[in-house]
């Protein structure tokens, strides 16, 4: 990635969305930083970076969230870019205008456009959406998705089997692209099919575009941000498959910390499955981490990739149906149930 002149980012995020972006990163070759919490000194993101700057307090308020600390934090470290990772960051005009300021690349939509579309940073739960790679030419990679709703969580996400790859997108898709929308997004579909909330970064959702099209997000924001030539540049991908991804979390009561004792699935390629079907587990703890009342209790997504949702369904549930005693309490049953009605190919409810 040398040549588009992003050669280190900040990653701007925590817990399993953050230790994905870094093992991108990774394997892209692009020094990554990673921010913390006093209370997150030793958390797993840390661990992979290749150097970490303490942000401030446990309250994400004071620490992850916080605008003025993530810059300076950024100016400190030395990178080139900041790369912010949850929706609250990526799709925060302030924070996009003041990295900008600082002289630095900032991974994502300008801040004119997030102050335009951006709204207030929260990931889409809408029960239908779309995702894509917004560029100068298109979408690029448009994905259709459904989540289930219950508990009022969106904690799987699919493609569905009704709504080909190829299908005709919503009409006000093209408008991303007219107002200058580039990189990543995320957006709801309403009923009536318009576009309903609109977010930038990575969503829960987004592994379902990676699995679908065999793509790396990380890599296409970064290309994005690099300009035209690395975008033309950008790898087409395959012909696409059906996806679907799962969140894994604690049902510890909110504000109670925890401790992992068992390994979850640890954030690669998952090893026999199927031929044709892809699998993909990442995690924000190993044994011995604490898990922190201060901050969302995901533990892991799974995504998995097949030639029909139904198969894609079971190879995220084969991974964690297996799962051992972990230390903390957790909500595999009732995913793993989700997963059995797609596999069965049954409507799933939204309740």
């Amino acid at each position: 990635m040398a040549q588009l002149g992003i050669e280190s980012v900040l990653v701007a995020g925590r817990g399993p969305a953050a230790c994905s972006a870094i093992a991108a990163c990774e394997r892209l070759e692009v020094k990554a930083v990673a921010v913390h919490s006093e209370a997150e000194r030793t958390a797993r993101h840390v661990r992979m970076a290749d150097d970490a700057v303490l942000l401030g307090p446990a309250p994400a308020t004071e620490s992850y969230l916080a605008v003025d600390r993530i810059v300076e934090a950024a100016r400190r470290s030395g990178v080139s870019a900041v790369l912010p990772v949850p929706p609250a960051l990526a799709g925060n005009a302030r924070l996009a205008a003041a990295v900008v300021a600082a002289g630095l690349i900032w991974v994502g939509p300008d801040a004119e456009v997030l102050e335009r579309l951006g709204g207030d940073g929260v990931e889409p739960a809408s029960e239908r959406g779309l995702l894509a790679w917004v560029t100068a030419d298109g979408l690029r990679f448009p994905t259709r998705v459904s989540r289930d709703r219950a508990a009022g969580i969106a904690r799987v996400s699919w493609t569905p089997d009704h709504e080909p790859a190829d299908g005709e997108l919503p009409r006000a898709a093209r408008r991303l692209v007219d107002v200058g929308w580039r990189g990543l997004v995320t957006v709801g579909v309403s009923a009536d099919g318009e576009l309903a909330e609109v977010a930038a970064g990575f969503s829960l959702d987004m592994a379902v575009l990676e699995r679908a099209h065999g793509v790396d997000a990380v890599e296409l924001a970064l290309r994005s941000a690099a300009g035209a030539a690395a975008v033309a540049a950008a790898p087409s991908g395959r012909p696409a498959q059906f996806a679907v991804t799962v969140q894994l979390r604690s049902t510890l009561p909110p504000g109670t910390a925890g401790r992992v004792t068992g390994r979850l699935p640890d954030g690669r390629p998952v090893t026999g499955v199927p031929e044709g079907v892809e699998a993909v587990a990442v995690t924000g703890y190993e044994p011995g981490d604490r898990l922190d009342g201060w901050y969302d209790a995901l533990l892991a997504t799974v995504s998995a990739a097949a030639p029909d949702t139904a198969t894609a369904a079971r190879a995220a549930s084969d991974v964690l149906s297996g799962l051992p005693e972990i230390g903390v309490p957790h909500d595999g049953t009732e995913v793993c149930a989700v997963l059995g009605r797609l596999a069965a190919g049954n409507a799933v409810s939204n309740a």
